[in-house]
């Protein structure tokens, strides 16, 4: 069976180097085996996606050199490549999870959920662990509260524990009762992340997932939803995430680290890639290459960070500013 890979950026902001790092590295996975990859923009958070950023988005990867075999400027036997526009098939999903009683309505308020406190930042995708306030509603007692208030629905999730081999972070256990419930679909009607991702990957044929490193506990949450739905779940890997000097996590709201600001200071993709090459330990030394010259380089077995520190020096580097290559 062909391996596909997929890259499925959120097209809410410009790209940062964080996110050429996971876009380079599935690109490589999957050309490296001879695999297919496609592009799917995920923009089901409408209200905070945009078309131009997609598009932005897209000539920022051509730009890096890299290439897909299905997405939504080309087409392919999956399409269509936008989630805003395959919602018909969440809600299928989660008219199953409803047969099958693992769903319940949660009426709980922004408050109420802010009281839970949340994870360390960048370890959690979800916050904290939800206690379970709706779980135990009566139907009379649903009933009433959906007089002045919409509830969201909450998946429950097993209390067993939830073991997988990442390809990148290695062996992660999980305990689904410290994970909590999860909401798949908003009070607004929107659905969430978690499922949809699910839902489409299964879909497409995905049998590999390479993303940051800030979605591994998302793992144990959608190969909950994998086996509840009955479908089977793909291999995963999760690469470090790239951090400023200080130690923060690079936002797209720093537009001096977007690719694009990097572009108008002259930077080259070849000094991008090789800078990426270098921190993630395919390469020994930063220097220009090709993400097609970065391929026989490319390994899993390689840092197990969780951050890898990028610095005023390195931009510099990748501007074409610095005097010295070293």
């Amino acid at each position: 069976m062909t391996r596909r890979g997929r890259f499925a950026p959120t097209p809410s902001g410009l790209f940062h180097m964080g996110n050429a790092f996971s876009a380079l590295a599935a690109w490589l996975q999957m050309r490296q085996i001879g695999g297919q990859l496609l592009l799917r923009i995920e923009d089901i958070d409408k209200p905070r996606s945009r078309p131009a950023f997609a598009e932005q988005q897209m000539q920022d990867l051509r730009w890096l050199g890299l290439d897909w075999d299905e997405g939504p400027d080309i087409g392919g036997p999956h399409a269509p490549y936008e989630q805003s526009k395959r919602e018909d098939l969440y809600e299928k999903a989660l008219n199953e999870l409803v047969k099958k009683e693992l769903l319940y309505p949660c009426f709980c308020s922004r408050a109420e959920l802010a009281s839970i406190g949340s994870a360390p930042h960048g370890l959690s995708s979800e916050g904290g662990a939800y206690p379970g306030f709706c779980s135990q509603l009566t139907e009379t007692e649903q009933a009433v509260r959906r007089i002045s208030k919409e509830p969201a629905l909450r998946f429950r999730m097993p209390h067993r524990q939830w073991t997988f081999c990442d390809a990148f972070a290695g062996e992660h256990d999980f305990s689904g009762k410290a994970l909590g419930d999860f909401v798949v679909k908003r009070a607004d009607g929107m659905f969430s992340y978690q499922l949809a991702v699910v839902v489409d990957d299964a879909a497409m044929g995905i049998t590999d997932v390479l993303r940051g490193r800030d979605l591994l506990d998302s793992t144990p949450r959608q190969l909950a939803l994998y086996e509840a739905l009955g479908l089977t779940a793909p291999s995963f890997a999760h690469v470090p995430l790239i951090g400023d000097a200080s130690g923060e996590r690079l936002s797209k709201r720093d537009k001096s680290l977007t690719l694009a600001s990097l572009r108008e200071d002259g930077a080259s993709p070849q000094r991008l890639i090789g800078l990426i090459g270098c921190l993630a330990g395919w390469l020994d030394r930063a220097e220009p290459v090709t993400a097609h010259e970065l391929l026989p380089h490319f390994t899993t077995d390689v840092t197990k960070d969780r951050m890898l520190a990028i610095t005023p020096d390195m931009l510099d580097w990748v501007r074409g500013k610095s005097i010295c290559d070293d």
